[in-house]
């Protein structure tokens, strides 16, 4: 036992000499009493009355109390399981030649069951009877071996730590509180309704089960409900409900009025159409009085086994205006023979004036129920039994039937007579704890923490007019948990249609793909935030857009990613065939183009051409077409490294040659007499030839520096286009790719220079037109590409670099050889020696 549990003793053996003798009558144990082989207390609450206001507990008057019929149906549910099993007449023979009797104390508030727990105690620590005490009915009462009740949680605690430091079993049939379990402070309680918390886990999933996650949560201020209340605050966050408010019902008094008004004013603020009362029926009868005088109606009550079934709360005038009444109700279980056993009590009190008349009806005349006139008068209030007293006196029918059921198992009765011996109080409870029997339908047993198996009805109220019913609209098992209500069951107050569903959230959901923003401390009150392209909402995170990994995007409010399209220039593409064409048409127009001029080296159209360099030109220009091929399909780490590489070189190497060709031309026929000795050493050592190559290997140098510095390699394009990948090559631009750029530029402008010097030439010797011509083409079909390049990195734009290489290539092409071709082709009078002299003697002449 624990610190508390020790100071709860003892403070339970400094009341022993406190109460000893000024206990009244009944409680005494000279109430309504019968006696037997062995004694069992019954702890019911058969008045309604206020808790005293003394230091010490004290003994309230429960006479002067309203009757409870709901206790009194409690009694004699103990009274009819006892006499079943004494006259041997229950389901099936317990305890043959063995005889229950019963002591009974109207726990009608906490200290008349401590009290009543006290004098129970001071049973088992009386000695032995002397000649002094022998023939004293106080002093030669039989020990109680178990005790029934009591009533509620609150009542329940301090008898429960009381007779566990005793190891004397006891079976509450009302009292529900989850601490009940612990075996550490109460090692002897067992009881025959399931723990509160299966009750809050059933309350939660009626929430879930409704979308109802904006409500109010309200517990009575005693055990029952303070515990209750905690544990569901504690775990509707983690079903995603919140909680609007939070209030605690006080017991009605004066100056707890205010409170109460309170706490229904501040409902209304909170704007929820669902409150959870989880409360005793006795402080909820008044809160609910309060709710009705300021006209709060339209709502959904969530309401817990003790009175949502109750009709101390239906009866109150004008609770039907209040809403719809859902609740966790105790599974129904019937007593036969038990409502026939009720009416002959209640006619043999009316027609006898007697206490012992009544009792003989009812009992076997081998037993007597001594001064029983508390039984008498609550049975002349000819009380109405309702499906609720019903269920409730099931539980302790099966707490009796629990008892006799260990005692059979103790006894040995199973041959057909029990044996007679002594039973400890410690005994009994371990024959309880293997107990496993059934009444009906119903299992009866107890698990390591005493309680029952768990089960749960849900009910609805159902008004027809004044006419108040409950029906069973569905069913709660915790384990594992199963939750089955049939809405089409339900009638909804206060929303125009009884089909709908009312609504109790702060904040409507949020569209698909929207984020929530919080806009205050509860979850469930927001803003919804369409998520951002590229990020998409994990249902299970709905506060946080999450973002896409990197191959995948999503467009705006998306709940996920998508794979990105892939942009290359396929092979299939119908682009890519039709510029494999234009290749091909470029290196069947450059290979027979050297055919030709190969055979017609020695003419003049070759010679003033450039002779052999026009096949070095031809077959740069042949390279730089193949360079395209590189720009096809996925990039390759070989691919990246060629297709620029290639180009700028083959490139730069058709534009060195036109360059010295042109400034060979120009000086030969402007600045013959003017040029230096050295021109002729250059032009007869084969100066033009090394020009060319130093002005390629420049080039040459230039990339290999880049391929060095910044080497292309295949790459994923992954922030151009939000939806797709573009595969190319890395470092396509770069410090050192400008440097390329620049000299290629450089080489243009000169080359576009030497040939527009000898724009005046004669005809066969002026290229300038053609060189003119081809590099404006060059020019703006670049200019053209990167342009787009800027905006567009698709297999268009992919398309669209291959036909600027190719379309240079062919503007080079057509520019400068075309036209020789033609001569050599079809102008053969042309290609001569004598055509070309006359030609420069009219120039010559033309000059003078």
């Amino acid at each position: 036992m624990d610190l508390s549990g020790a100071v709860l003793l003892s403070f339970g053996w400094l009341m022993l000499p406190l109460a000893d003798g000024k206990l009244d009558y009944n409680t005494h144990g000279q109430g309504m009493q019968l006696q037997g082989d062995f004694l069992l207390a019954g702890l019911f609450s058969l008045h309604y009355t206020d808790e005293p206001s003394a230091v010490f507990p004290a003994l309230s008057k429960c006479n002067d109390g309203k009757p409870n019929k709901h206790g009194y149906y409690l009694l004699q549910a103990m009274r009819f399981a006892v006499e079943e099993i004494n006259n041997g007449t229950g389901p099936q023979p317990l305890l043959p030649r063995v005889k229950l009797g019963y002591q009974i104390y109207d726990t009608c508030s906490v200290s008349a069951a401590v009290l009543a727990t006290l004098d129970l105690l001071e049973q088992h620590q009386r000695s032995p009877s002397t000649p002094e005490t022998e023939g004293n009915t106080n002093y030669d009462r039989q020990k109680t071996l178990a005790v029934i009740g009591p009533d509620s949680s609150s009542k329940s605690f301090t008898p429960a730590a009381l007779l566990g430091a005793y190891l004397i079993p006891q079976i509450s049939y009302e009292a529900s509180t989850e601490m009940l379990s612990n075996k550490q402070i109460y090692p002897a309680f067992f009881r025959t309704i399931p723990s509160d918390k299966n009750q809050v886990t059933a309350m939660i999933h009626l929430l879930v089960r409704f979308n109802w996650t904006w409500v109010a949560l309200l517990g009575s201020d005693n055990d029952y409900g303070l515990q209750g209340m905690e544990s569901l605050f504690q775990q509707a966050p983690l079903h995603g409900i919140c909680i609007a408010y939070q209030g605690v019902i006080p017991v009605y008094k004066d100056d707890t009025v205010r409170t109460m008004r309170n706490i229904v004013e501040s409902i209304q603020t909170a704007n929820v159409n669902t409150i959870v009362v989880f409360a005793s029926k006795s402080i909820a009868k008044d809160f609910f009085m309060f709710v009705i005088d300021q006209n709060m109606t339209g709502k959904v009550w969530i309401g817990t086994e003790d009175w949502s079934a109750s009709s101390l709360i239906s009866k109150i005038p004008g609770i039907h205006t209040i809403g719809t009444v859902l609740g966790v109700s105790l599974k129904f279980g019937s007593i036969s023979g038990f409502e026939e056993f009720e009416k002959k009590v209640v006619k043999a009190s009316m027609q006898r004036n007697g206490t012992q008349e009544v009792l003989n009806v009812t009992m076997s005349p081998d037993n007597d129920c001594l001064n029983s006139q508390d039984l008498y008068s609550l049975a002349s209030n000819t009380f109405s039994m309702e499906k609720y007293d019903i269920t409730s006196s099931f539980n302790v029918y099966k707490a009796v039937y629990a008892v006799a059921h260990a005692l059979h198992q103790g006894l040995g009765c199973d041959s057909g007579e029990c044996q007679k011996k002594t039973v400890y109080p410690w005994e009994l409870l371990l024959w309880l704890k293997e107990v496993k029997f059934s009444l009906g339908n119903t299992s009866v047993n107890f698990d390591t923490n005493g309680d029952p198996p768990p089960g749960y009805d849900i009910i609805v109220w159902v008004w027809r007019g004044m006419d108040w019913s409950i029906k069973v609209v569905g069913s709660f098992s915790p384990g594992p948990i199963d939750l089955s209500v049939d809405a089409d069951q339900i009638e909804w107050h206060g929303t125009g249609n009884s089909r709908t569903v009312p609504l109790s959230i702060c904040s409507p959901p949020c569209p698909r793909g929207f984020q929530k923003l919080l806009t205050g401390q509860h979850a469930c009150c927001f803003d919804c935030q369409a998520c951002p392209s590229a990020t998409f909402l994990n249902k299970s995170e709905s506060t946080t857009c999450q973002p896409c990994l990197p191959g995948e995007w999503a467009p705006s409010a998306s709940e996920e990613c998508l794979d990105r399209t892939v942009l290359l220039l396929a092979w299939d593409d119908p682009l890519s065939i039709a510029l494999l064409f234009f290749l091909a048409a470029c290196l069947l127009m450059t290979s027979s183009s050297a055919v030709i001029l190969l055979l017609n080296l020695n003419t003049p159209v070759a010679k003033s051409a450039g002779g052999r360099t026009c096949l070095l030109m031809l077959a740069a220009l042949t390279m730089a077409a193949l360079s395209s091929l590189c720009h096809f399909g996925q990039p390759s780490p070989l691919a990246c490294i060629l297709k620029q590489l290639l180009f700028i070189v083959s490139f730069t190497v058709c534009l060195a040659c036109i360059t010295v060709r042109s400034l060979q031309v120009v000086c030969i026929f402007k600045f013959s007499s003017k040029l230096p000795p050295v021109y002729d050493k250059w032009a007869k050592n084969s100066g033009p030839e090394f020009t060319i190559f130093f002005m390629s290997a420049a080039v040459l140098f230039i990339s290999v520096i880049r391929m060095v510095v910044n080497t292309p390699r295949p790459s994923q394009d992954l922030d151009f286009y939000e939806d797709s990948i573009v595969l190319e090559c890395s470092n396509t631009l770069s410090l050192v790719s400008s440097l390329e750029l620049v000299y290629v530029s450089l080489l243009s402008i000169l080359c576009f220079s030497f040939s527009y010097m000898g724009k005046d030439l004669p005809a066969n010797y002026n290229e300038a037109k053609s060189v003119t011509f081809s590099l404006m083409v060059y020019m703006i079909s670049w200019m053209s590409f990167f342009t787009l390049y800027l905006i567009s990195r698709g297999p268009f734009t992919m398309a669209a670099h291959v036909f600027a290489i190719l379309f240079s290539v062919a503007a080079f092409f057509g520019g400068y050889f075309l036209p020789k071709l033609y001569i050599i082709a079809l102008k053969p009078q042309m290609n001569t020696a004598a055509h070309f002299q006359n030609c420069i003697q009219m120039y010559t002449m033309s000059k003078q």
